[in-house]
Formats: structure tokens, sequence, C-alpha cells
């Protein structure tokens, strides 16, 4: 059917109202000379809210409670940046060298942050409320069951169980500071520490089946944070890209001032295996 028979015999007033029925949002109102989010005119934010309440505003509706806003955005300082040795921040700066401005730097890196580099957050929230699920409201997970569904996770998904371990450091300062700030909020009661409970079970089971330990790294503590602040788990992959996005555009934007051609990740110096048939012709 075409946009013009599904308009036929309807006054101009009333194929406004379909549009205005089909392009609905809840966040924005927009008119001349006003601009209110979510209720609020924007110039009453400016200056008042902190970039973790306009976060917050803009993807729950309504503006966090001070503690909870300051824990939001202490875990958006913690994922800010890993060092060019991270895939996204190496994907930056390659592609500032290869000629792309700041923005497709920026795209290109953030494409990226996908399920392998960049998702082992949400991972970890949807193994956490898994778990969660084994127990009646108000209780926790005995570590039976948190094994049991870790061993189910891994014959679904695979051996590595997100957001603990990590390959540079055998402990994570960011968990460790955040860790301190859970304990702290759910100690006045901003939280509840249901999730950090059950963090601790995971690095329990996890630590016990591997013979050693396997502390909790900055993708655990955050899964933590997200979910006892009520964040669905997209949402937290959404607000880690947030966070890393400020930690691509430096890196992007600092490969810019350094100009030069061409080069990737690594200096050229640095040796690589090749695995490949030996050198051959064709045979004409």
């Amino acid at each position: 059917m075409s946009a013009g028979s599904k308009h036929a015999g309807k006054t101009a007033e009333q194929v406004i109202d379909d549009a205005k029925a089909w392009w609905s949002t809840a966040i924005i109102d927009i008119k001349p000379n006003q601009i209110d989010i979510r209720g609020y005119p924007i110039q009453e934010l400016i200056g008042h809210l902190s970039y973790a309440d306009m976060a917050w505003l803009m993807l729950r509706g309504e503006l966090p409670p001070p503690a909870q806003s300051r824990l939001l955005e202490a875990t958006l300082v913690a994922g800010i940046d890993h060092g060019p040795h991270a895939p996204s921040i190496a994907i930056s700066r390659m592609a500032v060298t290869c000629g792309l401005p700041l923005n497709g730097a920026m795209a290109s890196a953030i494409n990226a942050l996908d399920d392998i580099h960049g998702g082992a957050g949400q991972q970890c929230m949807e193994l956490m409320r898994a778990i969660g699920a084994m127990a009646p409201e108000g209780e926790d997970a005995s570590d039976e069951q948190v094994a049991a569904v870790i061993a189910d996770w891994q014959a679904r998904r695979g051996k590595v169980i997100p957001g603990f371990g990590h390959r540079w450091h055998s402990v994570d300062p960011r968990a460790v500071r955040l860790l301190a700030m859970v304990s702290e909020a759910e100690a006045v009661g901003v939280i509840s520490g249901r999730f950090g409970r059950i963090a601790s079970a995971i690095e329990r089971v996890l630590s016990a089946n591997k013979g050693q330990p396997i502390p909790l790294n900055i993708d655990g503590v955050t899964a933590a944070i997200y979910l006892a602040l009520g964040f669905e788990p997209e949402l937290g992959r959404g607000l880690f890209i947030l966070s890393r996005s400020i930690g691509i555009l430096s890196h992007a934007w600092e490969q810019r001032q350094q100009g030069g051609r061409i080069k990737g990740p690594m200096a050229p110096s640095i040796p690589y295996t090749y695995t490949g048939p030996a050198r051959r012709h064709l045979d004409r």
C-alpha cells in the first residue's frame, strides 16, 4: 500500500495526528524557544546536573538520588581507557593514521565494541541475573547453585566467564576501588548488596574450580553496580561504550597531533609468526 493510499480520505489534521502517534517520544519536547528534557526545561538542567545525572535522566526518566549518581559516575570514570593495546583504542589511533577524521576514528573504534571486546559487562550482567533467579527473593543462591549456572553457561557459551580474571592484572585496581565504593553504598542503604554477593560467590566458585585466585575485574564489578542501580544488561554495554568513548576520542586526538603515515598498533620491530606455506611460484 502506498503512502498516498494510506492517507486517502483523511484531513491534514488527521495525517498529522497519525505522524505524531508514530513518531512519539517521552524523552524530549521541542518547541520554538523551548527544550524540555523529560519535562525539565534544559536551562534548569545546565549547570546543575552532572553528566551521570543527565545520562540517568535520559535513560530512566527521573533524576537519580545523589549517592546513586556518584556511584554511576565513578563507574563511568573507571572504564574510560585501558591503553593503546586495547583493540578499540588501537583502532581509533590506526584510523587516524589512515586519514580518517575524529568522527570516523571514533565510529570505527566504537563498532569494535561487540561481544568479544566490550561485551563482557553485559554478559556478566546476564550471568549474575541468571544466578539471582536461582534463589527466592531475599535469599542468596548457594555456591552449588552458582556452580550449576556457571557450568550451564560454559556448556552453551564457552569456558571464559566474563567479568573475572584479567590477562594484565592479577588484581584489577579499578575493581578494588569500585568494590570499596559498593561496600560503602551498601552500608548506608544506597544500593542492595545482592549482586555484590553474587559476584563474590562467582569468584569463590571459579577460584575453587581453577585451584588459584580468579578475581573480579572491571567488567564484573561494573556489572554488579549497573544491576544494583537497576539498569538492564544491554544498557550496561551502552554505558560502557559512553565511558570508553572518552578514551577513544583522547587517543584519536593525540594520534592526530602526532601526525605520520599509516601504521598499525604494533611497531614494525615486533616479530610475528607466519604459519602459511613456504614461498612458492606460479607454475606457468
